[in-house]
Protein backbone atom coordinates (compact mmCIF):
# COMPACT_ATOMS: atom_id res chain seq x y z
CA UNK A 1 0.00 0.00 0.00
CA UNK A 2 2.89 2.35 0.78
CA UNK A 3 4.18 1.98 -2.79
CA UNK A 4 0.75 2.69 -4.27
CA UNK A 5 0.41 5.79 -2.11
CA UNK A 6 3.85 7.04 -3.20
CA UNK A 7 2.98 6.47 -6.87
CA UNK A 8 -0.37 8.24 -6.66
CA UNK A 9 1.09 11.11 -4.63
CA UNK A 10 3.95 11.44 -7.12
CA UNK A 11 1.62 11.51 -10.11
CA UNK A 12 -0.63 14.05 -8.42
CA UNK A 13 2.38 16.18 -7.50
CA UNK A 14 3.67 16.22 -11.08
CA UNK A 15 0.26 17.10 -12.50
CA UNK A 16 -0.55 19.81 -9.99
CA UNK A 17 2.95 21.26 -10.20
CA UNK A 18 2.66 21.55 -13.99
CA UNK A 19 -0.80 23.08 -13.79
CA UNK A 20 0.16 25.43 -10.99
CA UNK A 21 3.30 26.65 -12.73
CA UNK A 22 1.28 27.27 -15.90
CA UNK A 23 -1.26 29.29 -13.92
CA UNK A 24 1.50 31.32 -12.29
CA UNK A 25 3.64 31.86 -15.38
CA UNK A 26 1.06 32.50 -18.08
CA UNK A 27 -1.30 35.45 -18.43
CA UNK A 28 -4.94 34.53 -17.90
CA UNK A 29 -5.80 34.75 -21.60
CA UNK A 30 -2.88 32.53 -22.62
CA UNK A 31 -3.71 29.99 -19.93
CA UNK A 32 -7.30 29.83 -21.15
CA UNK A 33 -6.09 29.32 -24.72
CA UNK A 34 -3.82 26.33 -23.96
CA UNK A 35 -6.67 23.91 -23.47
CA UNK A 36 -10.23 23.45 -24.54
CA UNK A 37 -11.27 22.77 -20.94
CA UNK A 38 -9.97 25.94 -19.30
CA UNK A 39 -13.06 28.10 -19.81
CA UNK A 40 -13.64 28.27 -16.05
CA UNK A 41 -10.98 30.98 -15.89
CA UNK A 42 -13.56 33.38 -17.32
CA UNK A 43 -15.23 33.35 -13.89
CA UNK A 44 -12.07 34.46 -12.05
CA UNK A 45 -9.84 37.50 -12.23
CA UNK A 46 -6.12 37.16 -12.96
CA UNK A 47 -5.21 37.40 -9.26
CA UNK A 48 -7.50 34.51 -8.36
CA UNK A 49 -5.96 32.39 -11.12
CA UNK A 50 -2.50 33.14 -9.72
CA UNK A 51 -3.70 32.25 -6.21
CA UNK A 52 -5.10 28.91 -7.41
CA UNK A 53 -1.81 28.26 -9.18
CA UNK A 54 0.10 28.96 -5.97
CA UNK A 55 -2.16 26.57 -4.05
CA UNK A 56 -1.51 23.87 -6.63
CA UNK A 57 2.28 24.35 -6.44
CA UNK A 58 2.22 24.28 -2.63
CA UNK A 59 0.03 21.18 -2.62
CA UNK A 60 2.40 19.43 -5.02
CA UNK A 61 5.31 20.22 -2.73
CA UNK A 62 3.28 19.14 0.31
CA UNK A 63 2.53 15.75 -1.21
CA UNK A 64 6.21 14.82 -1.58
CA UNK A 65 8.72 16.99 0.26
CA UNK A 66 7.67 16.47 3.91
CA UNK A 67 7.88 12.69 3.58
CA UNK A 68 10.98 12.77 1.42
CA UNK A 69 12.92 14.87 3.94
CA UNK A 70 11.13 13.44 7.00
CA UNK A 71 10.17 16.93 8.16
CA UNK A 72 6.57 17.15 9.41
CA UNK A 73 5.30 14.19 7.34
CA UNK A 74 1.80 14.89 8.69
CA UNK A 75 1.70 17.60 6.02
CA UNK A 76 1.37 14.94 3.29
CA UNK A 77 -2.22 13.88 4.12
CA UNK A 78 -3.07 17.48 4.94
CA UNK A 79 -1.87 18.55 1.47
CA UNK A 80 -3.97 15.76 -0.01
CA UNK A 81 -6.99 17.00 1.94
CA UNK A 82 -6.33 20.46 0.58
CA UNK A 83 -6.47 19.01 -2.92
CA UNK A 84 -9.76 17.31 -2.07
CA UNK A 85 -11.15 20.72 -1.15
CA UNK A 86 -9.65 22.33 -4.26
CA UNK A 87 -11.15 19.67 -6.51
CA UNK A 88 -14.51 19.94 -4.77
CA UNK A 89 -14.47 23.61 -5.70
CA UNK A 90 -13.33 22.77 -9.23
CA UNK A 91 -16.15 20.27 -9.72
CA UNK A 92 -18.63 22.78 -8.30
CA UNK A 93 -17.49 25.45 -10.75
CA UNK A 94 -17.79 22.96 -13.62
CA UNK A 95 -21.33 22.03 -12.54
CA UNK A 96 -22.39 25.67 -12.21
CA UNK A 97 -20.94 26.38 -15.66
CA UNK A 98 -22.63 23.22 -17.01
CA UNK A 99 -19.29 21.87 -18.24
CA UNK A 100 -20.46 18.30 -17.62
CA UNK A 101 -17.75 16.80 -19.79
CA UNK A 102 -15.03 17.80 -17.31
CA UNK A 103 -16.77 16.94 -14.01
CA UNK A 104 -15.69 13.26 -14.08
CA UNK A 105 -12.06 14.32 -14.51
CA UNK A 106 -12.29 16.63 -11.50
CA UNK A 107 -13.95 13.87 -9.47
CA UNK A 108 -11.22 11.41 -10.51
CA UNK A 109 -8.50 13.75 -9.22
CA UNK A 110 -10.57 14.34 -6.09
CA UNK A 111 -10.73 10.57 -5.53
CA UNK A 112 -6.97 10.18 -6.01
CA UNK A 113 -6.27 12.93 -3.49
CA UNK A 114 -8.78 11.39 -1.07
CA UNK A 115 -7.02 8.04 -1.47
CA UNK A 116 -3.68 9.61 -0.51
CA UNK A 117 -5.23 11.43 2.45
CA UNK A 118 -6.99 8.29 3.69
CA UNK A 119 -3.96 6.11 3.14
CA UNK A 120 -1.51 8.45 4.86
CA UNK A 121 -3.81 9.14 7.79
CA UNK A 122 -4.85 5.57 8.51
CA UNK A 123 -3.42 2.75 6.39
CA UNK A 124 0.25 3.66 5.90
CA UNK A 125 1.10 6.80 7.87
CA UNK A 126 4.65 8.01 7.98
CA UNK A 127 6.48 7.43 11.25
CA UNK A 128 7.89 10.26 13.26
Amino acid sequence: MNTALWIVAGLLAVGYLAGGVAMLALPKERFRAISDGQHYVDDFDAGAIKAIGAVKVLAAAGLILPALFDIAPLLVPLAALGLVLLMTGAATVRIVRREWRYVPVDLFFLALAAFVAWGRFSIAPFGG
